[in-house]
């Protein structure tokens, strides 16, 4: 499972012109579900994600998370995360989860949130829509956290 983490000062989710979700500073996530993953990796990506000090405290260093400052979180399925790009120029999305294993396990990764920051504070964009996906990257900072099963 990857989770590709970008602060921004603003994000919001549309699916054919309208509005299914915004947040005006915190975190949009860009969640991807891999064959495989468990909900173990959702519970410790949630984790991290929250957990993750990547906002700045007084003296303009990264030292405060999700948890500290009280701002929100967005996140958005993207099966493409898991595209493999090393035959050829078109991307092969085999790793991916299959959609009803993706879906199941993007909703646990918002339920582990909620349960961390409470409610109010997670939103989401539409699971398997073709979704519009606007964003003020804040920094910029980007960063990828990985289950732990990416890395064995």
């Amino acid at each position: 499972m990857i989770a590709l983490l970008q602060r921004v000062a603003e994000a919001n989710v549309t699916v054919e012109s309208e509005l299914v979700d915004s947040i005006r500073g915190g975190l949009l996530v860009l969640l991807g579900v891999k064959q495989f993953d468990t909900d173990n990796d959702a519970m410790y990506l949630a984790a991290k994600t929250v957990n993750h000090r990547i906002f700045q405290d007084d003296e303009g260093k990264m030292n405060l998370s999700l948890l500290d400052n009280g701002q929100d979180i967005l996140v958005v399925s993207q099966f493409t995360l898991h595209a493999d790009t090393r035959h050829g120029n078109r991307p092969s999305f085999t790793e991916a989860a299959d959609p009803k294993t993706a879906e199941y396990l993007y909703e646990y990764y918002l339920q582990e949130l909620q349960k961390l920051l409470g409610p109010g504070r997670v939103h989401k964009g539409e699971f398997g829509a073709m979704m519009k996906v606007k964003l003020v990257n804040d920094g910029p900072v980007t960063i990828i956290l990985k289950s732990k099963s990416e890395y064995q």
